[in-house]
């Protein structure tokens, strides 16, 4: 399985607003600690927020924030709401028409199916929690101030 660069964002997305907790990040941010497209982040940061994943605050004073705990969000969720479909190979499109002539007696589409299912199951036994556990490490890469520095607070 090979996953978009637009799902790829949108897991670093999820994981800076989840290492960032109830404080509010802005697109430039993101993109500044990643060294990523504005752009892209805009188009996700829009999609995550129609799906319910990410709550955003217009203005001068806005940005965005998980819209639920980093244990309540699965990595799967985040994956399913990215991917157009997992169609691995081109008979597994949602099409009428045949593209391989052994189609209609075929146990490769049905492994090849099997096999996405398996690897959404893997992905939904993680969650944003899990992929930012290594919080410390993650922070120091993303130049993120540590929680109590966020809040006012002397480290």
């Amino acid at each position: 399985m090979r996953l978009t660069v637009y799902s790829d964002y949108a897991l670093r997305l999820m994981m800076y607003l989840a290492l960032k907790g109830e404080r509010l990040s802005t697109i430039a941010e993101v993109a500044e600690a990643y060294d990523i497209s504005k752009a892209h982040l805009m188009k996700i940061t829009h999609e995550l927020g129609q799906k319910g994943l990410i709550d955003t605050v217009r203005g001068r004073q806005g940005g965005m924030r998980l819209a639920r705990g980093v244990e309540q969000i699965g990595v799967g969720e985040i994956v399913r709401a990215c991917e157009p479909d997992f169609a691995i190979v081109p008979c597994m499109e949602n099409t009428s028409e045949i593209v391989c002539v052994v189609q209609p007696a075929c146990v490769l589409k049905r492994a090849l199916a099997a096999a996405a299912a398996a690897f959404l199951d893997v992905l939904d036994g993680y969650t944003l929690a899990d992929l930012t556990r290594p919080s410390m490490a993650l922070r120091r890469l993303l130049a993120l101030p540590e929680p109590d520095a966020q809040a006012g607070r002397p480290a």
